[in-house]
């Protein structure tokens, strides 16, 4: 018995070292993972800003057709300077943050959208070389919008899986680590469209 006092302190020294070295190991891969998630929120603002850029092109090449519908036009510009006065704080990516973001992003999907659907009604316009390769480019753009919202999606994944082990969740905790929000279908997306003929 008294063999084990005498090395009750050399324990205990030990089994706090371990617990030492195993907490800045979690510290240590949870630093690079949000910044992971942090890249990948990046990387889907600048699709989105990408998107937006290429939209002044696209109206003032439909400006050019004296009928095409001013008010489809004045709701794709408000749409754009809405989206874009949203912004999100890389720090504060929290479900309500990119609810928020997604609803303007939306908004503005939808008055693309409209547009899009209008200028079926103008054969030259939808002859111009010019509102062709700008449709191409938009179409591009949405398609690289999904691909960073899915990449960002499974880098949040990857993160919040993480800090809510044990104890990886008390040491998260510690250091101000939090679950990160992801991007959500819209609603209604669960349910096929109805096609009628």
């Amino acid at each position: 018995m008294t063999d084990f006092r005498k090395y009750l302190p050399l324990i205990i020294l030990g089994v706090l070292v371990l617990f030492g070295f195993s907490m800045c190991n979690t510290y240590n891969k949870l630093g690079p993972m949000e910044e992971g998630v942090k890249k990948a929120w990046s990387q889907v603002e600048n699709q989105y800003q990408r998107r937006a850029d290429l939209i002044p092109n696209l109206v003032n090449t439909v400006k050019g057709y004296a009928n095409f519908e001013q008010e489809t036009l004045q709701k794709v510009v408000e749409a754009r300077a809405s989206a874009t006065q949203v912004k999100i704080d890389v720090g504060d990516l929290t479900e309500e943050n990119i609810r928020r973001y997604e609803q303007a992003q939306q908004g503005l999907s939808g008055a693309l959208g409209r547009l899009l659907a209008v200028a079926e009604n103008y054969p030259d316009l939808k002859a111009n070389q010019s509102f062709l390769d700008l449709q191409k480019q938009l179409e591009g753009t949405e398609n690289r919008i999904s691909v960073e919202r899915k990449n960002f999606n499974e880098a949040v994944e990857g993160y919040n899986a993480y800090i809510r082990r044990f104890p990886t969740n008390m040491i998260a905790g510690m250091f101000g680590f939090s679950k990160k929000g992801y991007f959500q279908a819209a609603p209604g997306s669960e349910k096929a469209p109805e096609v009628k003929f």
